[in-house]
């Protein structure tokens, strides 16, 4: 993803000497803080993003670490965020216009809003609303980029779901879930003793802020290295089985609000807190089945041209004039084409966000008007729709899933640091020029 230097403006200033001469002083508005390999962090974007968490914060009544602790975050973040894009550009991943738009509407739609009253809401908040536009493409490109690099980088063993499903049939503790924050001390490049023990030094600092009655998420923004740190290191709700296998050995049987650790891991060392307790809820699931044509758009298939080539098969198909499998089989592109692009019954979870969002709003044996995925262009028929017990159902995808998950976290968090150690980065202070 190429990043732009915003247009610098310059104001004239009037002086007035012996002579009465006029001059005119150029005065940037916006600065480069911070340069990721080919890519630029902007004095404007970090200020953005810090007015952005200061006002999401004191919508929920959240207390803030100071400015410079916040800021160190946010740096971290937005290069995080530009080292990511640029693996991105290199991928050829990309969100266009028409997938952003679909993404913002399901946002707004999630939130009781039509697009123009969320858009109003974010203009109230002091935000400009293009640049959370924005924000967005940067998130959904961002998830892309990480789904694609970590996904290869975890591997479940048939024996691992087997071991899974044989402990969640004699655990009791399966019915609890836990809320945790996550606060992660991390270590540098290639750390030596020294640098562990500083860190050490530092968890256990932290440990006893907290045991103090320090807020939790306060401290989390200002200290955890982790990539969920502005959002307060809350990981959510989790079973045993969902944690990181490091934490679920500790936290099993403790009471709300206790703190543990350190713990020491590949990255540094570890804070939990366990911020509530619950019954596990029975939760229902939705199974859709469908299928679908795919259309990849490339350099002599444009985007315009792959959703007129969709338009025309449904008009076909409205009219009675082909046959979906057919068409699949002859136009679709990926594994699917084979099988009549049917996708069999999934949890639509799994699928790419819009796809998922198409399907919800489709009746049964209903077409979607083509849209844009990550993937390339969609036909999309819902077939079928069922509901299952997922408390009930514990077959091997959902152990599978579950040690994925769990997996996927930890690898997340390596390969960024992996990333980050491997480029050039340069962070300039605020009184260079």
């Amino acid at each position: 993803m190429k990043n732009s230097f915003k247009l610098l403006t310059l104001a004239s200033s009037l002086f007035f000497g012996a002579a009465l001469n006029l001059q005119a002083e150029e005065v940037p508005l916006d600065r480069i803080a911070a340069v990721a390999n080919t890519g630029v962090v902007l004095e404007s974007e970090i200020q953005d993003l810090i007015q952005s968490i200061k006002q999401q914060a004191k919508n929920n009544n959240q207390e803030l670490p100071s400015d410079n602790a916040l800021r160190v975050q946010v740096m971290d973040k937005l290069i995080n965020d530009s080292l990511i894009l640029q693996i991105g550009e290199r991928m050829g991943v990309q969100v266009s216009d028409a997938q952003l738009d679909e993404t913002l509407t399901n946002m707004a739609r999630d939130n009781g809003l039509s697009l123009e009253q969320f858009r109003e809401n974010i203009i109230a908040d002091g935000l400009e609303y293009e640049q959370y536009r924005e924000s967005v493409r940067t998130e959904l490109i961002s998830g892309e980029v990480r789904r694609a690099s970590v996904h290869r980088r975890v591997y479940i063993s048939p024996q691992e779901v087997g071991n899974l499903l044989k402990m969640m049939k004699e655990q009791t503790t399966n019915e609890v879930e836990y809320q945790l924050g996550h606060i992660l001390i991390a270590f540098p490049a290639d750390p030596n003793q020294e640098d562990i023990n500083a860190a050490k030094t530092r968890a256990d600092k932290v440990i006893e802020l907290l045991n103090n009655g320090s807020d939790f998420a306060r401290i989390a923004i200002a200290s955890s290295s982790d990539s969920n740190a502005l959002e307060g290191g809350d990981l959510g709700w989790k079973t045993i089985n969902e944690m990181p296998t490091l934490f679920s050995e500790i936290i099993d049987g403790e009471a709300k609000g206790t703190v543990l650790g350190p713990i020491r891991t590949g990255l540094g060392f570890s804070i939990v807190k366990v911020k509530d307790i619950r019954g596990k809820e029975v939760v229902e699931i939705e199974e859709v089945e469908s299928r679908h044509i795919l259309i990849e758009p490339s350099v002599i298939l444009s985007e315009a041209k792959a959703e007129e080539m969709l338009q025309g098969f449904l008009d076909q198909l409205n009219a009675g004039e082909a046959d979906f499998a057919e068409l699949a089989k002859e136009h679709s592109d990926g594994p699917t084409s084979v099988k009549g692009g049917d996708l069999g019954w999934a949890d639509p979870n799994s699928y790419d966000p819009a796809f998922k969002d198409a399907l919800a709003r489709l009746d049964i044996n209903e077409y979607h008007k083509p849209f844009r995925s990550s993937f390339g262009w969609h036909l999309v028929q819902l077939t079928g729709r069922r509901t299952l017990d997922a408390t009930e159902k514990m077959n091997e995808n959902r152990a599978y899933q579950m040690l994925y998950n769990r997996k996927f976290g930890m690898e997340s968090a390596r390969w960024i640091k992996e990333t980050r150690d491997q480029a050039h980065i340069e962070v300039f202070d605020l009184e260079e020029k």
